[in-house]
């Protein structure tokens, strides 16, 4: 039986902080959490082994990790990670939205890095008992798109400098409250055509949820902020005409004749949960799904002539997030001309979507995982 089917045999044994956070400063925090700069008290942790396998399942204190300067991770980046949330649903219970796929795309990820597969099981038995001891940094029901942000992640923690597999595996949990993704409200992002870097390769890691691909991104990043965008927008690698996504996000495109077009996954695009949440949330919004290869010529001719009508990126951690201008060396196009900001059909998915994961409507999919 391979790690992937084995059922979870991880017991996370709870030491509590000797420091909790006081229930005044913990409110003060989650008043303006802002993204990814406030962490709770505790964080999960458990190692692997060629000789033991997965074993030191723990709950303990968030803090520092103690790392050799050899550590195989630092030097080679054998790693992998994930990001879901963790939400308040109105009568105080705490959910998670498909942590199933996010461990199997973990999974995923670690048979392209050559890291040990955690079980799905013992994914999701790490985010209970995460939450479970920091239940109260998850943010109450009501308070807008508040939620409490899980970083699963795993690396080579052995000291070793040969290039190999490494023998000594780190896998840990982080969580930290999340206001609104757009402080200011939902607004359209502008982006850049990134005509000089790729974020991915054909057999490369495009696929699998690492940090390299994320580092790649950064340099076509900039260049967007340079032309007052905010967020590229990668091509493929071969022959940089079809579009790939963004640094974070994958991409879609609603059209005037009722379709919902997003590109297809080649192994150089990563297979988003919430992307193909959408995909089936597609059929019942009326719209007709399709995955295929898509030219950046198709947006461009697309966005003058209005067969383009929306364009949206998603993720989790903004969701859904509606797309306006996109520039190029030389030119611009704006789908929208003088429609509406946002669109219906993005705003229709993003509330669908919200309204699933805060319990507002009925879970018709099994999407939903209770964590406590």
């Amino acid at each position: 039986m391979s790690d992937q089917d084995r059922p979870g045999e991880l017991a996370f044994t709870v030491t509590p902080t000797d420091h909790p956070t006081s229930a005044e400063d913990r409110a003060a925090l989650l008043a303006n959490p802002g993204f990814g700069k406030v962490f709770t008290d505790h964080m999960a942790l458990a190692t692997w082994s060629t000789d033991a396998g997965w074993h030191d399942a723990q709950v303990r204190a968030y803090g520092p990790l103690s790392l050799m300067p050899a550590a195989a991770v630092l030097h080679y980046a054998q790693e992998v990670f994930e990001g879901l949330k963790a939400y308040r649903h109105a009568d105080g219970s705490i959910w998670s939205f498909r942590p199933e796929a996010n461990a199997q795309r973990m999974q995923r990820s670690c048979r392209r890095l050559a890291l040990p597969e955690l079980p799905v099981d013992d994914f999701v038995g790490s985010l209970r008992a995460l939450v479970e001891v920091d239940r109260a940094w998850v943010p109450e029901s009501g308070g807008g798109e508040t939620s409490l942000y899980l970083r699963p992640f795993m690396f080579a923690s052995e000291a070793f400098l040969g290039v190999r597999p490494a023998a000594v595996v780190t896998y840990a949990v982080i969580a930290s409250p999340a206001g609104a993704y757009f402080s200011g409200g939902l607004k359209p992002v502008t982006l850049w055509i990134s005509q000089d870097y790729a974020r991915a390769g054909a057999g490369g890691t495009g696929a699998a949820k690492c940090g390299g691909n994320y580092a790649s991104s950064l340099a076509g990043q900039l260049e967007g902020i340079e032309h007052g965008c905010d967020q590229a927008v990668f091509l493929d690698s071969a022959t940089h005409t079809y579009i790939e996504e963004l640094g974070g996000m994958n991409l879609f495109f609603v059209t005037a004749d009722g379709k919902l077009v997003t590109p297809e996954l080649t192994g150089t695009i990563l297979e988003g949960v919430t992307r193909s949440s959408i995909l089936e949330l597609a059929k019942e919004l009326g719209l007709e799904p399709e995955e295929r290869r898509i030219p950046i010529e198709e947006w461009k001719d697309g966005a003058r002539s209005q067969q383009i009508t929306e364009i949206f990126a998603c993720g989790t951690a903004a969701v859904v997030t509606p797309v306006g201008e996109l520039r190029w060396e030389g030119g611009s196009v704006d789908h929208r001309g003088d429609g509406p900001a946002i669109g219906e059909v993005t705003m229709a998915i993003r509330e669908r979507l919200l309204d699933i994961q805060y319990g507002r409507a009925e879970d018709t999919h099994g999407w939903l995982t209770r964590l406590a």
